[in-house]
């Protein structure tokens, strides 16, 4: 027999979701770290890569995002010994999961578009 939740277990429930979507926006919060992760998905970029493949994201926003994302696990920081000086990014296993969630909002996205506009 199926028992079913009472209506303190299903909030307990609601809420452990909404706080795990809150802890996930917070860290990909902006319209720019779910983009740099994306880029990210196809392989190490350097910064000035990173950059062009993103419009309308400037160098100290693109700095800063960077930062944070690190600080946060998910993409790893690779200083190369040339001349001059490069900077090399790149998603760690724990940044791959998020592959997942970008893809859907990916495909969500582009169903949604062909919906509204038919593009």
């Amino acid at each position: 027999m199926k028992k079913t939740k009472s209506i303190n277990e299903e909030q307990g429930d609601c809420s452990k979701m909404l706080f795990a979507i809150q802890d996930t926006l917070d860290l990909i919060s902006g319209k720019w770290k779910i983009k740099v992760v994306g880029v990210l998905l196809y392989g190490k970029k350097n910064f000035t890569d990173l950059q062009h493949r993103i419009d309308g994201l400037g160098a100290k926003m693109l700095s800063k995002e960077l930062q944070e994302l690190e600080i946060n696990g998910l993409l790893t920081r690779t200083v190369n010994a040339t001349k001059p000086i490069t900077v090399t990014y790149e998603l760690t296993p724990y940044g791959h999961t998020l592959e997942p969630i970008i893809m859907s909002l990916a495909n969500w996205g582009m169903e949604h578009r062909q919906k509204i506009i038919g593009r």
